[in-house]
């Protein structure tokens, strides 16, 4: 491999996505170069987006040509996402109609939901309307749609009509990427739409996610901060940023 900064740069994105972060010691002793030129690429590539820097990192941020796939999800950050599925789930109140997002996290959500009184979940996912299926008491309304391979949630055109006819009592929203300046952020317009329809249908939201989303920008914008009733997310996230995000008007959990 020749060592250009271009070079450099393209192996540590391709790194990034296929092992879920990347290490500056490593990556110097890969590329033969000094870690303080892993540095200086890795602050290039923050810088257009593709890398989001860590303390001795970093990890690749999803974008319209690169998504994670929900395999690859339900691998990361387990724990953490199990802390803010159970956080969200508390959130249900006497909710009785509840919209579930496609992802790893809402997934856990779904499992966290209460059993003992009747539920109507409406979901895009296959997976959520799977745990759910023969949940007591749960009644699952699966959005019909395209199916996409990666995440296994439909969308088009026939999802987001299905959703405009509903009013629901709250939704659990999921994204790619959250923050100040750009709101929530999602690389596939077709899930964008779904999502936002959503957020429409629903007298409540709830935006669950882990901390490495703050901050993150993906391709197509579906929410602003302000849209969001509450915001759960970990003790990662640090207070000072949550503070600055309940300026815009969500309340904030940390677990």
């Amino acid at each position: 491999m020749t060592n250009t900064a271009a070079d450099r740069q393209r192996h540590i994105v391709h790194t990034a996505r296929t092992t879920g972060s990347v290490d500056v010691t490593t990556l110097a002793t890969e590329l033969g170069v000094a870690k303080e030129t892993v540095r200086r690429d890795l602050r290039a590539l923050e810088e257009h987006g593709l890398v989001r820097r860590t303390h001795g990192g970093a990890y690749p941020v999803e974008s319209a040509g690169f998504e994670t796939t929900l395999a690859f999800r339900a691998t990361s950050h387990v724990p953490e996402k199990r802390r803010i599925a159970a956080a969200a789930a508390e959130l249900l109140g006497d909710a009785e109609t509840v919209f579930v997002d496609e992802g790893f996290t809402p997934q856990l959500i779904a499992e966290a939901l209460p059993r003992d009184r009747p539920l109507t979940v409406v979901t895009a996912s296959l997976p959520v309307a799977g745990a759910l299926a023969e949940a007591e008491n749960t009644s699952v309304l699966l959005l019909g749609g395209r199916v996409r391979p990666g995440t296994l949630a439909t969308v088009d055109h026939w999802t987001t009509k299905m959703l405009a006819g509903f009013v629901l009592d709250l939704a659990y929203i999921g994204a790619n990427g959250i923050s100040r300046e750009h709101g929530l952020t999602t690389p596939d317009p077709a899930v964008s739409e779904v999502k936002a329809q959503a957020i429409r249908a629903s007298r409540r939201t709830v935006f669950a996610g882990v901390h490495t989303k703050f901050g993150a920008v993906s391709f197509c914008r579906f929410a602003d901060i302000g849209d969001l009733d509450t915001i759960v997310t970990s003790t990662l996230l640090p207070t000072t940023e949550a503070h600055r995000y309940a300026l815009r008007g969500p309340q904030i959990l940390r677990v």
